[in-house]
């Protein structure tokens, strides 16, 4: 190895201020900032306090202006409309900035919060860029929220104008959400003074006189703005994460360190180069469609792509391959979840040999660990580099990562490679102290985290210090569980609360479920810790078999266990497996486990917002109820 990923974590590690003031020399700022960090009172820090610049103008404005503004910034595909649209940077900052002045001259100033609840249509990263080029603070709630999710949001950030788009299109069936916006500002305390509702043709909604105005017409009728210069700690966005109390923390992304983040991360971390196109399939409404659909590749001067549909029945498991083939795709990000459908559904990946891929060249996955079984899968059947990579709405940019830019390192299954430059993650127990390679302990990051990372929680600076920097002291405190080797590698195991004590032996459900996704019959599967009188805790499986199997479920759930005992020991006690249907997850892929191990101890739960469809814990209970535990009790 030429060792230029060691060099370059050391000098981040080192002298963290110069290695990022040489970072933001490739920023476009309207005020050159002459400090790089306030670090005075910790955990609040600040990158660039003295600089001045727009998130908007490095997006777009300034490639038009260094002559690039007949190159495609943003390609939008939509299988379920049957449409695909090519936005130059030119024609894009021009309904950015149009947009920007239908915004203002409703009143909206710099500073005031504008909360977006859009599908995957263009409209929503042009609003989102609007804001940001009059220094308005964004607030993208996922289309389709339930109203109250919606409402609290509404409250909290103090909306002054809401966007929207009258429905969303999922395969086979509409969303309306104006009904839901509706009945949100209903029930929020806090009333926006407008609605902004861009209208689709499959379903348009019924507006509402002297609040609801039209995008189109207001678009059309607006006069284009300027860029708004705002400080480096200008709130970019707020971006609600769910908390464990259940009420929803609004993460703060600050200006300077954004654009300055995403920008390095684009080149060093992902490889790509201005021109290139990139492809993140995720949705706005979460943190990867923040910083990689619509900030990164636009602030890199690459070709993003916005894709409204699924890996699978859109229209089938060869969707991803057409559009990477179509658009000349060098580098997607989806999550292994989505593989996982794919691989479920096409075992042979036979929907693959119908597409060129040969510009592609590598695939980062993301959003939940990726189990060496997916790994295989995909490396065999793409013939590129498949990399994992590890980081959390807070951080909003890769913590952990083979990053490519750098130096391409040995891929180990099961582990997102070493920290990104920047992040100085370690493993503690529960009273604080380093523990040895290859322990499992709580994983942290050292504090000051390097720019781009949320600098508090909207309106909440208690809640900030409480919930991620009071358990260690000097530390963020990431909720993950898991271990470094000896080479340095990490091994993200699980949620801190998904390692389960069994006789007093702390077991990692991960290192499980590994285990589980080898066995050639399944598809997908999670393993969670549910209470047991004599052991505290039992690991549970629940396993989700490959379409095409015909073999007795319970033979299959037999030899899973037998593997458990076989990779990983009695020590385990895994004694319980069961087939089930599908997981609940979120819409995000994420699987929800804290929800099926409170179903399985009969706890009281609520269904959460964020949940794909909420039908799957009804299947699930009904599954644990075969082996003795309470039937699923929202409460």
């Amino acid at each position: 190895m030429s060792g230029e990923y060691d060099a370059e974590y050391r000098r981040a590690r080192e002298e963290p201020r110069a290695y990022w003031a040489e970072a933001a020399a490739a920023v476009d700022w309207h005020r050159q900032p002459q400090t790089v960090l306030d670090d005075d009172h910790p955990p609040f820090t600040c990158w660039f306090p003295d600089g001045e610049l727009n998130a908007c103008h490095n997006a777009l404005d300034r490639h038009v202006e260094a002559g690039r503004g007949e190159q495609t910034a943003l390609i939008y595909d939509s299988p379920v409309t049957g449409s695909v649209q090519r936005f130059s940077y030119r024609e894009l900052r021009d309904r950015v900035a149009r947009f920007a002045g239908a915004l203002r001259a409703l009143g909206v100033e710099t500073g005031d919060r504008v909360v977006i609840y859009m599908p995957m249509v263009p409209e929503a990263a042009i609003a989102m860029l609007a804001c940001a080029r009059i220094g308005a603070v964004h607030s993208v709630v996922f289309g389709g929220f339930a109203a109250n999710e919606l409402a609290v949001r509404i409250d909290d950030v103090r909306a002054k104008l809401v966007v929207a788009a009258s429905c969303g299109i999922e395969p086979g069936r509409l969303v309306p959400y104006k009904p839901l916006l509706d009945q949100a500002i209903e029930l929020a305390r806090y009333k926006p003074e407008a609605c902004i509702v861009f209208q689709r043709e499959q379903q348009p909604a019924e507006l509402i006189a002297g609040r609801d105005l039209d995008w189109r017409e207001l678009e059309a009728a607006a006069e284009p703005v300027a860029c708004v210069p705002v400080p480096a700690g200008h709130p970019l966005y707020v971006l609600y994460t769910s908390g464990t109390t259940g009420q929803p923390k609004g993460v703060v992304r600050d200006t300077g360190g954004c654009v300055v983040s995403l920008l390095w991360s684009m080149h060093k971390v992902y490889g790509v180069a201005p021109g290139d196109v990139f492809w993140a399939a995720s949705d706005v409404g979460w943190v990867v469609g923040h910083s990689y659909i619509v900030y990164g590749p636009l602030f890199n001067g690459s070709t993003s792509i916005l894709y409204e549909g699924k890996p699978v029945g859109t229209p089938d498991p060869g969707a991803y391959w057409r559009v990477i083939s179509e658009h000349g795709v060098k580098v997607f990000f989806t999550a292994p979840t989505a593989f996982r459908a794919i691989k479920k559904e096409d075992p042979q990946a036979a929907h693959l040999q119908r597409y060129d891929l040969s510009g592609f060249e590598a695939l980062f996955l993301a959003g939940e660990r990726c189990d060496p079984d997916t790994l295989g899968w995909a490396q065999e059947h793409l013939g590129v580099p498949v990399l994992d990579h590890w980081w959390q709405t807070e951080l909003g940019w890769p913590a952990c990562a083979n990053c490519r830019g750098i130096e391409l390192l040995p891929v180990v299954p099961g582990s997102p490679t070493k920290p990104v430059p920047g992040f100085v993650l370690e493993v503690l127990d529960s009273q604080g102290r380093p523990l040895p390679a290859g322990e499992i302990g709580a994983l942290v990051l050292r504090l000051p985290l390097p720019p781009g990372t949320f600098t508090g929680l909207w309106g909440n600076e208690e809640r900030f210090v409480k919930a991620y920097f009071s358990t260690f002291p000097g530390y963020y405190e990431t909720g993950d569980a898991g271990y470094i080797d000896a080479d340095g590698y990490v091994f993200v195991m699980a949620r801190t609360d998904d390692v389960i004590n069994v006789a007093g032996h702390r077991l990692s459900t991960g290192a499980m479920e590994e285990v589980l996704a080898a066995h050639p019959d399944v598809a997908e599967c999670a393993v969670i810790g549910v209470a047991d009188p004599m052991k505290g805790q039992l690991p549970l499986g629940m396993v989700v078999l490959k379409d095409g199997v015909d073999r007795d479920p319970a033979t299959i759930c037999a030899e899973t266990v037998a593997l458990v005992r076989q990779h990983i020991g009695p020590v385990a006690a895994f004694k319980l497996c069961i087939a089930v249907p599908r997981l609940p997850k979120t819409r995000s892929g994420k699987v929800l486990r804290g929800t099926m191990r409170a179903i399985a101890d009969g706890a009281h739960w609520k269904q959460p917002a964020t949940i794909d469809d909420p039908a799957v814990l009804d299947e699930v209970g009904s599954a644990l109820a075969v082996l003795g535990y309470p039937p699923p009790r929202d409460a």
